[in-house]
């Protein structure tokens, strides 16, 4: 083999190894997958699978991550940069939207909903609703607040496919 192939080979081989690093912990892809694909899930986890889908940039997306987890849901998380998209599909308007949306057990959670409102939305499942939204980005909100801290002063929204939407719980 010459000298020159034998280095584009090598070349290829060290590239499609980097692309399999998941040292980042999230996936990037350009469109929702069919079927989600492992990036960033906590083995641990004996709850729900939550498929969430962030903006590359947004740290406080994986800190709310972090709190589904501490409450015993598996998370997988996705960086895109086609979350307009992603939010027209799941049926999220421009009033309900925040900064990531998710999707678990068939359900939609936009933004800092508390785990223990989608643990009840999971329980009950209301007739007609789509999912549930803090919308845009209330400061006492899991990931927004600092650890250990109670949700306080935002409401969270249940909402149907048309975008209305009713109080599902006031903090």
């Amino acid at each position: 083999m010459n000298r020159s192939r034998k280095a584009w080979l090598l070349l290829g081989a060290a590239l499609a190894l980097a692309a399999c690093d998941s040292s980042t912990g999230t996936a990037e892809i350009s469109t929702p997958p069919a079927t989600p694909v492992a990036a960033r899930a906590d083995t641990a986890a004996t709850g729900p699978e939550v498929v969430m889908y962030k903006s590359p940039g947004c740290e406080c997306c994986s800190k709310w991550a972090d709190h589904l987890k501490g409450s015993g849901f598996s998370v997988i998380e996705y960086k895109r940069d086609d979350m307009d998209a992603i939010k027209a599909t799941n049926h999220v308007t421009g009033k309900l939207a925040s900064c990531h949306t998710a999707i678990v057990d068939g359900y939609v959670i936009e933004g800092h909903v508390p785990a223990a409102d989608v643990e009840r939305l999971l329980k009950e499942r209301p007739a007609n609703v789509v999912g549930l939204t803090a919308p845009g980005m209330p400061m006492k909100s899991p990931g927004m607040q600092s650890v250990g801290q109670k949700p306080e002063g935002y409401d969270v929204l249940a909402f149907d496919k048309d975008g209305k939407s009713t109080v599902y719980h006031s903090y």
